[in-house]
């Protein structure tokens, strides 16, 4: 069974929402008959690639509001991240142009560690208050999750990977996509914003009986004392 992602690195909704996705995938009882692939989506690619402004200045000019406003806005959001386990920290917190971020995702798939460096953004991010939007802070995280810094600043400098971040936000057009994130299971399910996680474990119980996926035995209680190899523990 396959689930795809359409998520941004300065979505808040986007960080919860995985790991919603996360907890009912392990909850199922088809962790490893499933694969999630991340799809690229940019909220804004207008965003200065050198901007230093907080998000509050962020929210405050995109909703024409005062920035203790912004911040009064951010709260109920801090407060949802925190029943998944996220403890968001919006007074660091920077806007960013997650284009380069995107690419380097997409480069990483194809080193076998794609999610771990989406990951590592989105902690760096939301937790850290990084500057995604910046190649030092970006060649800093690939560095983290074990990949070549040099390789990647290569992919950087040029356009490589482009075409794959356009293919993805071209697939969630096609799809009606307007916000993030979405989440297609199987190609059949639909599922629009960070959910509870009630939704994810219907709609993924929901696929897996139609694909015909048997879900793995869940251990009750300790182990107690058994007979192995000819032995018995006595």
């Amino acid at each position: 069974m396959k689930i795809e992602v359409w998520s941004d690195y300065v979505c808040p909704f986007c960080y919860i929402g995985k790991r919603q996705l996360e907890k009912s995938i392990k909850d199922s009882g088809f962790e490893g008959q499933i694969e999630v692939e991340l799809k690229s989506f940019l909220l804004d690619p207008t965003t200065p690639l050198d901007t230093n402004n907080s998000v509050y200045a962020s929210l405050s000019k995109k909703f024409n509001i005062s920035e203790n406003q912004a911040k009064e806005m951010t709260k109920n959001v801090a407060e949802r991240a925190k029943e998944v386990g996220l403890q968001y920290n919006f007074d660091f917190m920077k806007e960013a142009n997650t284009t380069s971020a995107h690419r380097l995702a997409k480069w990483a798939n194809t080193k076998g560690k794609g999610e771990q460096l989406s990951e590592r953004i989105l902690q760096s991010y939301f937790l850290e208050g990084g500057a995604i939007g910046k190649q030092e802070v970006l060649l800093k995280l690939v560095e983290e999750v074990g990949l070549d810094k040099e390789e990647a600043l290569e992919v950087l400098k040029s356009e490589k990977f482009v075409d794959k971040v356009e293919q993805d936000i071209s697939e969630a057009q096609n799809l009606g996509v307007r916000g993030v994130p979405f989440f297609v299971i199987d190609n059949k399910y639909g599922i629009s914003g960070a959910q509870p996680k009630d939704v994810f474990d219907q709609a993924i119980t929901k696929a897996a009986d139609e694909a015909g996926l048997k879900p793995r035995i869940k251990m009750v209680g300790e182990s107690g004392e058994i007979c192995a190899d000819g032995q018995c523990d006595l």
